[in-house]
């Protein structure tokens, strides 16, 4: 249960960096020096509201357009990311983004999502291989 929650808030704080860099090249933000730690909440509330409708949403929109996914070979999930930042941007106050801008800032989620799953695994594979040996 502790290694979830740690896994949930590094996500979080990832996802927080994801969509500062992202709204910050796609997206219209602009936080005076003294707005700056309003800012800072705003991305962090931002990359909450991800990880949220990533974790409960993704996986029943992926079930819902499987069909699509298969059809395009998976170019789909491109697609899926960009509707799931777009919707967490709605939600999020403060951070305006277009949906294609949505669709780019998807891309650099997915690839931060991957990197540190494959960090973690790569990890949690270490440590099963210092148990068993």
């Amino acid at each position: 249960m502790k290694q979830q929650a740690t896994l949930f808030v590094v996500r979080w704080l990832l996802n927080s960096l994801g969509i500062w860099v992202a709204v910050r090249l796609f997206g219209e933000v602009s936080y005076t020096e003294a707005q700056l730690l309003s800012g800072t909440w705003a991305f962090l509330f931002a990359g909450l509201v991800f990880s949220l409708v990533n974790s409960l949403l993704r996986p029943a929109i992926v079930i819902l357009s499987l069909p699509f996914i298969l059809i395009t070979l998976g170019l789909f999930m491109i697609v899926i990311n960009g509707i799931l930042v777009y919707v967490s941007l709605l939600l999020s106050p403060g951070i305006d983004m277009s949906f294609s801008g949505s669709l780019l800032a998807g891309m650099i989620l997915s690839l931060v999502n991957y990197i540190v799953s494959s960090v973690l695994e790569l990890r949690y594979q270490r440590r099963i291989e210092k148990e068993q040996s």
